[in-house]
């Protein structure tokens, strides 16, 4: 079991395991008391903030030293949803870790709320925990509990009176679409089941912060649509801030708010998701956009000639990168080509209403100043070849 799920598990006695199905009827009180968590009163700019200063982490190995991350430095502001990618390796895992203290930085800070986490103590990490829920690639369900027993889970072990468990478990299912799926165990659900259970088990506490470790990694392309399009609901219908790890830019690019891209276990680019799309400026992000990228279709390659002849057509390549909200006007692009174009492929994305992606065109009769007529209508543009005939 994963470290937040081990954390509590030996804490749960016959009494707490009875509370935690849904037909029991508990005769007696959990006989281990729960652990008292501290009460803090967070202000509200802080709510549901993370900030890593200078932040590092080496692990010791037979090997030798490994620096898993270095001089991290960022902040993430309350109610947003921020993305972590990076190739394996590249210290994702290590640093989603360092938020909820189940891994210790080996230099910086890590401020949770506005406070350096690193000085709590265990009473304050069981706190700590509970406003900061975490959802698994693996779902992570405990196989011999209904749904609602996992969801229940962390409550019971909380010492939460019966009453308050049942209108809460009732509360998230409702939430994450399983209403009516209480006593169904775990082995008769599906994948994308299993995952809102998970969710459903990470909400149930309140949380201010929900940390997801590769959360759709597991889960077929129309499943992780479902589940992406879950979590920006309930980012949206509670403020919760959601740190997310994955190494598919296409996860990012549908839920994210701002990216960052770790690169052996440095900082390699960081910004509004938009900006990174349209613009990126290390090798690691284009290597991890590549699958997104489309090459330029077959029969036009075919086709292409470095060196143009009379009556062939020229092949142009507009680039948009969504700075400045220029977005493509084809009436003034078509006008600037000479007045006839063709439309042979089209790439551009709206990311938060920002265009960026490509178009590839060809036309006849193109001015040999194009790239200066069309220097305020694109943000690059550049001649690809030319082909015998119009396409």
């Amino acid at each position: 079991m994963a470290a937040v799920i081990g954390n509590i598990l030996p804490r749960i006695d016959a009494g707490a395991a009875q509370a935690a199905a849904p037909d029991a009827k508990p005769s007696e009180p959990i006989i281990v008391p729960p652990r008292k968590a501290v009460q803090r009163v967070v202000p509200a700019e802080h709510k549901g903030s993370v900030v890593f200063e200078n932040l590092e982490k080496t692990y010791v190995s037979s090997a030798g030293v490994v620096h898993a991350l270095q001089d991290i430095s960022l902040a993430i502001e309350p109610g947003t949803i921020y993305g972590i990618i990076g190739r394996s390796g590249a210290g994702k895992s290590s640093l989603l870790r360092t938020i909820n203290r189940l891994e210790g930085p080996t230099g910086g800070r890590v401020l949770v709320d506005g406070e350096d986490i690193a000085a709590f103590d265990e009473n304050a990490l069981v706190a700590l925990r509970r406003r900061v829920g975490m959802i698994f690639q693996h779902f992570n369900l405990l196989s011999a509990k209904t749904v609602w027993g996992n969801v229940a889970l962390p409550l019971v072990v909380a010492g939460v009176p019966r009453p308050e468990i049942e209108a809460r478990v009732a509360e998230v299912l409702k939430l994450v679409g399983l209403k009516g799926k209480e006593r169904t165990y775990p082995s008769r659900l599906s994948g994308g089941q299993k995952q809102r259970v998970g969710i459903a088990r990470a909400l149930v506490t309140r949380p201010e912060i929900l940390l997801c470790d590769e959360a759709t990694s597991a889960l077929d392309p129309e499943t992780t649509l479902s589940i992406l399009q879950l979590l920006k609901d309930i980012n949206r219908r509670l403020g919760i801030t959601i740190v997310l790890i994955t190494h598919e830019m296409s996860v990012i690019r549908e839920i994210c708010d701002q990216v960052l891209v770790l690169e052996q276990g440095r900082i390699a680019e960081i910004g509004p998701v938009w900006r990174i799309f349209g613009k990126p400026s290390h090798d690691a992000t284009k290597a991890l956009l590549q699958p997104l990228s489309r090459d330029m279709p077959g029969d036009i390659a075919a086709r292409l000639k470095p060196h143009g002849e009379t009556g062939d057509a020229t092949v142009l390549e507009l680039t948009f990168t969504g700075e400045g909200g220029l977005e493509p006007d084809l009436v003034k692009i078509a006008a600037a080509l000479g007045g006839e174009a063709r439309l042979l492929q089209s790439t551009l994305d709206r990311i938060d209403g920002h265009v960026h992606g490509r178009l590839l065109l060809s036309a006849r009769g193109v001015p040999t100043n194009v790239e200066q007529r069309l220097a305020l209508l694109t943000h690059g543009t550049r001649i690809l070849g030319y082909v015998a005939t119009d396409v």
